[in-house]
């Protein structure tokens, strides 16, 4: 999302000033009162250039969402048992062990007893606190129900980290067998085949098609391997340039989603993750727009992102919910459904969760038979490996033994 600056002033006529990530200038601004700002003034910072973006990205290591799980966890039973909030906030900055975390709550601590709010001084670290998590602490700072924020973002957390952790386990085998057969085909192409060709060029016969393959793609492995290595480091970081732009980010989103095999899937997850954090922002009182917003954004899918942000500007323009996630073209029948009554009766966030709770157990099944289904396409390539191996040297061999009887 894009980045704006802004200047105004807290709830106790204090300056403040900093950035904010929004859609639109509107929506930062209304960002930024709902978190006790009262904005004089804001305007689109100036962009970084992408090589900046991502020498920083690669040196400032992520805060895993276990400890994010533990330090809600942890905020959850000390706000719960009176515990005053600066206290709180530098005993977990004492016994925080990741260093990232840590050095975030101590300048947080810092901001607390300068006078700014919990919300604003975690707005500054956008690197460890996402905006859904900063929008629910202010939430929470100005309904009073702070523990109750932090359980909910621990709640929600500790399903997300669940879901990673299905997916990571699904795609245990197949990574191992893609890059078994990477290795294997990089040793075959530069230590075996070489030495077939040549003793196959003492023989002088004349070489059949699939033999002369093997040897004209090993010799450029053994010729390019380093023109290779720089080629391939090239693709990644023009890949990485393109993904970063508005364009190629929602073309590469929208092509995961209509992936063969996982595409469904990555599709089925990411309406679960919006209905519950949706469903979540509803619940903790956010308005319906910023409600909206902030689980676009939760999704990590520029794809999704952009077309639920035209369902946010529909809404605002006087158009109902169900209506405008009928235009999007991004939700399911049963997700559209869910809305509709939801809608009417006005429990959306009851029925939301249900929705996503529907789409886990959904994608905990397709993840469990991924495997199954991924075989028979990584047999077919194992196979057609060792056919063309099996043609390219046992072909010449046979040849060689006609010469030597003839």
């Amino acid at each position: 999302m894009p980045l704006f600056s802004y200047q105004g002033r807290s709830l106790d006529g204090s300056k403040v000033s900093g950035e904010v990530e929004a859609a639109t200038p509107e929506i930062a601004a209304e960002s930024l009162m709902n978190r006790g700002i009262i904005p004089t003034s804001v305007s689109e910072a100036k962009s970084k250039s992408a090589l900046s973006f991502d020498i920083k990205a690669l040196l400032t290591p992520s805060v895993p969402l276990e400890v994010l799980v533990i330090f809600c966890r942890q905020m959850y039973s000390l706000t719960k048992a009176g515990v005053p909030l600066l206290r709180a906030m530098r005993g977990l900055t004492q016994n925080c062990d990741n260093k990232v975390l840590a050095k975030a709550l101590e300048e947080v601590t810092l901001e607390l007893t300068n006078g700014r709010n919990l919300s604003g001084s975690m707005q500054l670290h956008r690197n460890v606190f996402s905006p859904l998590f900063v929008s629910m602490i202010a939430v929470g700072e100005n309904t009073g129900r702070l523990d109750q924020a932090l359980l909910q973002l621990a709640n929600y957390y500790e399903q997300e980290v669940e879901t990673r952790k299905r997916i990571k386990t699904a795609m245990r085998y197949p990574t191992f067998v893609i890059s078994f057969i990477t290795i294997a085909m990089f040793v075959l192409n530069v230590k075996v085949i070489p030495q077939f060709t040549t003793m196959f060029s003492r023989f002088g016969v004349d070489l059949p098609l699939p033999t002369r393959i093997l040897i004209a793609t090993s010799n450029f492995f053994v010729n390019y391997w380093d023109l290779m290595a720089i080629a391939l480091v090239i693709a990644y970081f023009a890949f990485k340039g393109w993904t970063n732009t508005s364009k190629g980010r929602e073309k590469w989103d929208l092509f995961r989603l209509r992936m063969p095999i996982v595409g469904g899937i990555i599709n089925r997850a990411q309406l679960a993750r919006f209905s519950r954090t949706f469903s979540l922002m509803l619940k903790a009182g956010v308005p319906l727009n910023q409600s909206l917003a902030l689980s676009a954004e939760a999704l990590d899918n520029k794809f999704l992102e952009y077309r639920l942000l035209d369902m946010k500007s529909s809404i605002e323009a006087g158009g109902t919910v169900s209506s405008t996630a009928i235009q999007s073209k991004v939700f399911t029948p049963l997700v559209i459904q869910m809305i509709s009554v939801g809608e009417e009766t006005g429990r959306i966030d009851e029925l939301l969760l249900e929705v996503a709770d529907f789409y886990d157990r959904e994608v905990d099944y397709d993840l469990k038979t991924l495997t199954a289904r991924i075989e028979p396409i990584l047999l077919v390539i194992v196979a057609a490996m060792v056919l063309v191996l099996a043609l390219g040297i046992f072909l010449p061999m046979w040849s060689m033994l006609d010469v030597m009887r003839g």
